[in-house]
C-alpha cells in the first residue's frame, strides 16, 4: 500500500501493442492514487482506449535508417523530443519513467537518463525490441512478458523481472469466467482477427478452410471475423457460397465480449493478442506475421503452443487444407477444446499490471535533480548513441 502519491511518466510508441499495456499500467497507478502522464507520437495519441485522466504529450519520435540523411533527421527528431521531455520533467517531477518500446520511448528515456530519473523498460514480446535493446544499458529495471526473452544481453539479466504483459481491464474481468459450454451438438463459435487492420491472408484462407471441415463440425460453426474494408464483400460472398453463418466487420468495439463467447481464435500472434488469449483462456490457431521484426510473433507463440493451448502455422504453410486439419485436431472433441483452453489459461499473467506497478513504485520518491541543459554536445552524444547501436 502506498503512503504518498507520486508522479509517473509512461512513454509508448504509436501502436496498440505498446499503448494497451501502458494504459493498463496507468489505470493501476491511478487507482493507487498516483498522477500519470503519457508521452507518445501522433499515431499513439489517436489510439482508442486512452483513459480520460491521462495527461498526454505528443513528441516527435524520429525513425532511423542506414541512409545518412534519414539518420540525421532521426537524430534531430530525437533531440527535439528529448528537449520536450526534459521540460515536462521540470514541471511534472516524475518519480520514474516507464518505456514500453517504439520510437517515442527513445527521446523520453534518454531524457530520463539526462535528468537522472529512474527508468524502467517493459518488453511486450518474447524478443527484446530494437529501441529497448538500445536503452537497456541505461535503465534501472527491465520488465518482461515471457519467461525467456531473446536478444536480451546477459549483462542486463540481473535487472530483469518477469511481470507479464498487462491487458485491458475489460479482458482481465473475464479471467475467472468459465470456458463457454461446448458439446458435440452445440454451436462452435470461431473468432478471427488479424490485428488492428485485419490480414488479407486470413480473409482468403479461413472461409475455405472452415468449408473443408467434416459436416459434423461445419454445421455447428458460427463465425465472427474482422476484415479489411476492401476485402469484406469478397469474404461475405465466400462464406455465403459455403453456407457458413458469419458476422463480418472492419472493427468491433466489443471485442472483449466476442472473445468471451468464442470457443476458438484464429489470428496473428502479436503480444497483446497472446496476453489476452492467455488471460481469458482461449484455444488458438496462430499465424505469426512473417515480416515482424526478428520474427518475434513466431517466438511469442511458442510458449502457448508448447503448453498445448495453441497451434501455430507459418504463413507460407497457411492454406485451407492445413487450417482444416488443425481445427479438426483442436475442436473435433469438446474435451480437447476445453483442455486447450485450460492450457492457454495457465500461461496467463493476470497480475501483470499489479506487478509492473509494484516494480515502478519501488523507485525513488526523491525530488527531481537539476536538469542539465542540452547544447551542441548533446547532439554529438545522441549521434554517437545511434551510430553505436547500429540504428
Amino acid at each position: 500500500m502506498t503512503t504518498a502519491n507520486r508522479h509517473f511518466v509512461l512513454a509508448a510508441g504509436g501502436t496498440g501493442g505498446h499503448l494497451i499495456p501502458a494504459f493498463a499500467l496507468a489505470d493501476e497507478l491511478h487507482a493507487r492514487g498516483h498522477h500519470v502522464a503519457l508521452v507518445t507520437d501522433e499515431r499513439g495519441d489517436a489510439i482508442p482506449g486512452k483513459p480520460d485522466y491521462l495527461e498526454t504529450h505528443v513528441v516527435p519520435a524520429g525513425r532511423f535508417s542506414k541512409n545518412p540523411i534519414q539518420l540525421i533527421k532521426g537524430i534531430r527528431a530525437v533531440l527535439a523530443g528529448r528537449k520536450m521531455a526534459l521540460r515536462l520533467f521540470e514541471s511534472f517531477e516524475p518519480t520514474a519513467v516507464v518505456g514500453f518500446g517504439g520510437y517515442p520511448s527513445l527521446p523520453t528515456l534518454l531524457a530520463a537518463r539526462k535528468a537522472k530519473v529512474p527508468a524502467v523498460l517493459h518488453e511486450q514480446n518474447a524478443v527484446l525490441g530494437r529501441v529497448n535493446r538500445l536503452l537497456a544499458g541505461g535503465v534501472d529495471a527491465i520488465a518482461t512478458s515471457y519467461r525467456e526473452t531473446r536478444r536480451l544481453d546477459d549483462k542486463h539479466r540481473y535487472k530483469v523481472e518477469l511481470t507479464g504483459n498487462p491487458v485491458r481491464k475489460e479482458v482481465l474481468a473475464l479471467r475467472d469466467e468459465p470456458f463457454p459450454p461446448v458439446s458435440e451438438d452445440s454451436l462452435l463459435r470461431v473468432l478471427v482477427t488479424g490485428g488492428s487492420q485485419g490480414a488479407r491472408i486470413l480473409s482468403e484462407v479461413v472461409p475455405d478452410g472452415l468449408a473443408m471441415l467434416p459436416n459434423a463440425l461445419r454445421s455447428r460453426l458460427q463465425v465472427v471475423q474482422q476484415c479489411r474494408p476492401e476485402d469484406i464483400e469478397a469474404v461475405r460472398e465466400r462464406y455465403a457460397s459455403h453456407e457458413i453463418p458469419a458476422e463480418l466487420g472492419t472493427f468491433f468495439e466489443d471485442m472483449h465480449e466476442r472473445l468471451a463467447r468464442a470457443h476458438l481464435f484464429i489470428g496473428r500472434a502479436g503480444a497483446s493478442t497472446i496476453a489476452e488469449l492467455t488471460t481469458v483462456g482461449r484455444p488458438a490457431i496462430l499465424v505469426p506475421l512473417p515480416i515482424a521484426t526478428d520474427d518475434h510473433q513466431a517466438v511469442n507463440a511458442r510458449e502457448m503452443v508448447k503448453a498445448g493451448g495453441a497451434r501455430a502455422i507459418r504463413q507460407e504453410n497457411f492454406v485451407a487444407k492445413e487450417l482444416a486439419k488443425q481445427i479438426k485436431a483442436l475442436a473435433e472433441r469438446p474435451d480437447a477444446l476445453a483442455n486447450a483452453a485450460h492450457a492457454a489459461w495457465n500461461c496467463g499473467h493476470p497480475k501483470a499490471a499489479q506487478k509492473l506497478a509494484d516494480l515502478v513504485e519501488g523507485f525513488g520518491g526523491a525530488p527531481l535533480m537539476d536538469v542539465i541543459r542540452m547544447g551542441d554536445s548533446t547532439e554529438r552524444e545522441v549521434s554517437g548513441e545511434m551510430q553505436g547501436a547500429g540504428a
